[in-house]
């Protein structure tokens, strides 16, 4: 197998864009970072900006995931072990934005975009997971973190039904699961405590 190392930097630095950040500073002029959970994902800028601004940072935080892995998909004639670092690398690009200090979002929309040239029956199962969560709960952290956790096994059932995936994807899946799950600590805290912002949409 050809040895492609510039995948995961290119798969960092396309998950690192802090799409969030530069859409309310470019908007209003000011940091998402000091407002609401000082998330910079779709979620907080919906809360904190509008429903448009969270919508447009939600669409453009899963194409770039979507774009670093379909183009590696491209490059690398559709290498299953080269899609999976780039999407894992996009991912911690997404977490761990070198631009603004390391301090980014959570990766549900990234995560998403990443895994749909790799298994896209499993990312729509999620998001069906996660709409019913939002529908009956309106907590989005609830229903991300239900949608990420049950990503692993959906790729594994879906991927190629009756038979499994390739242990490299199984593993990068898996992992990047866990990454998003432990950044959604907070947001467990406070659904415990009964202090998490539920769904809300405002013009």
């Amino acid at each position: 197998m050809t040895p492609h190392w510039w995948v995961p930097l290119l798969g960092y630095l396309l998950g690192s864009i802090p799409f969030g950040f530069l859409i309310v500073k470019l908007r209003e002029g000011r940091d998402i970072r000091a407002a609401g959970s000082g998330n910079i994902g779709a979620a907080n800028v919906t809360r904190e900006v509008g429903t448009a601004a969270g919508a447009l940072t939600l669409a453009l935080d899963a194409a770039k995931g979507y774009l670093a892995v379909a183009l590696v998909a491209r490059l690398t004639g559709e290498s299953a072990l080269w899609m999976i670092a780039a999407a894992v690398a996009a991912v911690l690009g997404h977490l761990f934005p070198v631009w603004i200090g390391f301090r980014g979002g959570r990766g549900v929309a990234t995560g998403a975009g990443v895994f749909l040239p790799i298994c896209w029956k499993a990312v729509v199962a999620a998001l069906v997971i996660w709409a019913l969560v939002v529908l009956f709960w309106r907590y989005v952290s609830l229903a991300s973190m239900a949608a990420t956790a049950a990503l692993p096994a959906l790729t594994y059932l879906l991927y190629a039904p009756g038979h499994a995936p390739p242990f490299m994807v199984s593993l990068g899946v898996t992992f990047a699961a866990v990454l998003i799950l432990m950044r959604h600590r907070p947001n467990l805290q406070r659904l415990i405590a009964g202090t998490e912002h539920r769904l809300t949409l405002r013009r």
